[in-house]
């Protein structure tokens, strides 16, 4: 069976180290590949259709709002099944304590019975949040496992750090 690498990420405007920079590729996205570079498998990323604004405090208040209204934003795409997958790497940013909704909307798509969850999350210091608890709730069915918090602004110092993670997950 094969491994698939699914992840939400935010490019342009991010917190990075107490300050708002502008990022051509999201942290997200750049651990993501390096889990692909480490154990193969296929890439993925999970795209809202309704984009988020591009100010990053306006950002986080839309956020905000989506996971208190419990929201499920329509994605662009899914996979057509997850059939040929047994391991499922679930990356994203933490927002407001947890994944954003988009993640939910992506995972409640599926029938994940039998399915390994590994999560890896980006942020600037809040961890992986309730990300975790609230991943057994969704993900019915599938295991869930420990998750690798990884700080945004050191994203591109932590290949190996991934990488070793990674490979004891697959």
């Amino acid at each position: 069976m094969g491994t698939l690498i699914a992840y939400y990420s935010r490019k342009g405007q991010n917190y990075w180290n107490g300050n708002i920079v502008d990022l051509a590729k999201g942290n997200t996205e750049r651990a993501a590949e390096f889990v692909q570079k480490a154990v193969g498998g296929d890439l993925f990323e999970i795209e809202t259709v309704r984009t988020y604004s591009k100010d990053y405090h306006a950002c986080t208040v839309e956020a905000k709002a989506e996971l208190q209204e419990g929201a499920r934003p329509e994605l662009k795409a899914v996979p057509e099944s997850l059939d040929a997958y047994d391991t499922i790497f679930m990356g994203f940013p933490n927002w407001w304590g947890t994944m954003p909704m988009a993640v939910c909307t992506f995972l409640e798509h599926f029938d994940l019975t039998g399915k390994k969850i590994v999560p890896f999350c980006t942020n600037e210091g809040s961890g992986m949040g309730s990300s975790e608890s609230d991943l057994k709730k969704i993900c019915k069915g599938a295991t869930v496992v420990s998750g690798l918090s990884i700080h945004g602004s050191e994203v591109t110092r932590s290949e190996d750090k991934i990488a070793t993670w990674a490979k004891k997950n697959v």
